[in-house]
């Protein structure tokens, strides 16, 4: 069978995901990607997506790559738990470069969406939340650990405070610690972070089963904000040598996360189902790609290692169009044009059908390819060096979602560089 033969286009009705929703009847996770962290059309399918897999197949959260504590604003939010008073205010805490990933108006209209769904189910029914898989939030983490111990023991919290002051000389710059203790310029603050989490779990045996869901949701909250500093930790210092250790730990932290996510959350309902929101290079089997054979694993691998057919893994691609994304760490967002697909590209294999939307189950596909992947900055100059890996995407997705030309996601906060930023439609390097 064709590629041409093989794919299924999408006409912008509801029974475009009919195949996505009946395969994931049978899985406990459906891990979706984006080959960008700024594309419009990503964001608002991969939402359309998960809605359906939580009103036809009862998934019961949605997991994304971004920090834990930020995320959980929002999880309390959709839960009815909060003071927010609407999606964009619960998204307030996502301030951190970059922000515009979970800031856009796309997540504006599934995080509403996902708070009206929530409002109407029965009482007593449990609500679909929304949790953050992510590690970054090294110092706000540690403050929402002793911000909960102070609530409740307020000497745990002086000994948290102890502990956690091991950080308090780098001025909140986990770089400048991470340089300190690799070089020897102070010790690693590995062992009081470790004895915290140690503590913070072991108050989990003293929660009586009288207490409430919400007192337990607390204590968990609390608890992977423990776990979060301690994984943190290690990932800045593995960082500073560079190599795929630091990776292997962000993307361990982040199946660690959602286990204990769903081991917590199986004690409200039966069975847990969920989604998970990240980019194609996280999701897709690492070992389909480069990024296995220089070492490195990735929350695809292990999901799929430990749970099997039970694990149902989406990617999406694009071959053109606009992206959001900064040109360095750190810098503003822009709006910038995505070139044209490389011509040995899994992307110009899939433009070459001339249908501009479709879906495809990856078994028709063979072979080795180029695959683009941008992330939050985007370097065209440099494209394929930094953007482009070779990928056996038959092995690294059960089915891709393709749109050969998208748009960039719009940031709630678009920068000047943003809102003029477009370049023309016809540029130099155009293929």
């Amino acid at each position: 069978m064709t590629v041409a033969e093989a794919i299924r286009p999408l006409a912008g009705e509801a029974s475009d995901y009919d195949l996505v929703v009946e395969r994931a009847a049978g899985a406990r996770f459906a891990l979706l990607g984006e080959a960008s962290h700024g594309t419009h059309e990503f964001y608002k399918e991969r939402a359309e997506i998960t809605r359906r897999l939580i009103t036809e197949q009862g998934f019961g959260f949605v997991a994304v790559e971004g920090d834990w504590p930020d995320a959980y604003r929002v999880n309390r939010y959709v839960r009815g738990e909060s003071d927010d008073g609407g999606p964009e205010e619960a998204l307030g805490d996502f301030r951190r470069f970059p922000s515009w990933m979970w800031r856009n108006t796309d997540v504006v209209d599934f995080v509403a969406w996902l708070r009206e769904w929530n409002d109407a189910l029965p009482l007593g029914e449990p609500r679909v939340g929304f949790y953050g898989l992510d590690l970054y939030s090294l110092y706000t983490s540690m403050e929402e650990v002793i911000r909960y111990l102070d609530e409740i023991d307020p000497e745990a919290a002086q000994r948290a405070r102890e502990r956690y002051s091991c950080f308090d000389h780098f001025g909140r710059d986990p770089q400048t610690y991470a340089y300190q203790a690799v070089t020897g310029g102070t010790e690693p603050c590995e062992p009081q972070v470790v004895r915290q989490l140690i503590e913070l779990l072991s108050r989990r045996l003293e929660i009586s089963e009288d207490e409430t869901i919400l007192d337990g949701d607390r204590q968990f909250y609390a608890e992977q904000n423990a776990r979060l500093v301690v994984n943190a930790e290690r990932y800045y210092r593995a960082a500073f040598w560079g190599g795929p250790e630091s990776w292997n730990l962000r993307d361990r932290h982040m199946v660690e996360t959602l286990e204990a996510l769903v081991e917590h959350l199986e004690h409200t309902r039966q069975t847990v189902k969920g989604a998970v929101w990240a980019h194609n290079s996280h999701v897709g089997d690492a070992r389909a790609t480069e990024m296995g054979r220089r070492g490195e694993l990735n929350v695809g691998q292990l999901v799929r290692g430990r749970y099997g057919d039970e694990a149902l893994i989406g990617g999406f691609t694009t071959f053109a169009g606009t992206v959001t994304a900064a040109s360095d760490w750190g810098a503003v967002a822009e709006r910038k044009n995505v070139r044209p697909a490389r011509s040995d590209s899994w992307e110009w294999l899939f433009h070459d059908t001339r249908v501009p939307r479709f879906l495809i189950e990856t078994d028709a596909l063979e072979g080795q390819r180029l695959e683009r992947a941008i992330g939050v900055i985007y370097r065209p100059e440099t494209e394929r060096l930094s953007h482009y890996f070779q990928a056996l995407i038959a092995k690294q997705f059960d089915l891709v979602i393709h749109f050969d030309e998208t748009r960039a996601v719009e940031p709630l906060e678009p920068t000047s560089e943003w809102i003029e930023g477009e370049l023309p439609e016809t540029y130099p390097w155009a293929i």
